[in-house]
């Protein structure tokens, strides 16, 4: 027999191999794992209560409640294709990658959330914008571009209206500003 985990803040490979180790670590025998779900194989010996200690510590959470489980999953989603540079029909394709419709999908995230699914959406863009313009690659055409931004102009009236800055301002600024992904809302 199975248990399914749901992990909130689990946004990438380094942190599926932190988690993974952990289980390693406390003798969950890991059946699959994926960015924010994991299943393990049922044991008597299986402590759920010291996973939850352990997993707070290295800043993730135990998801017990459904909606909750929902949330993480679109984030994750997200989040993977924010990643990929993914971004032109994600939003429509939500649904049936995660297979509820969207109007669930999106009154469920912004009860959550307190933030529509569309806004953090364009926050998670903006911060993979910051990163590229960090990284010093690309220009900004290239990076409203590669976010499927129809112009730069665009891009750039929503980046100051996100971070009340312009691209450039932030550019010269040389700080690092950015998010981590877990904790962008």
């Amino acid at each position: 027999m199975t248990h399914t985990l749901f992990i909130k803040n689990m946004v990438c490979n380094r942190c599926k191999m932190s988690i993974l180790k952990l289980l390693n670590d406390e003798g969950f025998e890991v059946e699959t794992i994926q960015l924010g779900k994991i299943t393990v194989k049922e044991n008597p010996a299986n402590n759920y209560q010291k996973l939850e200690l352990k997993l707070k510590e290295l800043g993730f959470e135990l998801i017990k409640d459904a909606s909750k489980a929902l949330v993480e999953k679109i984030k994750v989603n997200l989040i993977q294709h924010i990643q990929i540079n993914d971004t032109n029909t994600i939003l429509a394709n939500l649904e049936s990658e995660i297979g509820k419709s969207y109007s669930v999908l999106s009154k469920t995230f912004s009860k959550s959330e307190g933030i529509t699914l569309e806004k953090y959406f364009i926050n998670l863009k903006i911060e993979k914008v910051k990163e590229y313009i960090q990284l010093q690659e690309l220009n900004f055409s290239e990076i409203a571009y590669s976010l499927n931004y129809k112009n730069s102009s665009h891009l750039a009236k929503q980046f100051k209206q996100v971070t009340g800055m312009s691209m450039t301002d932030f550019k010269n600024l040389q700080i690092d500003s950015r998010k981590p992904l877990d904790k962008i809302v």
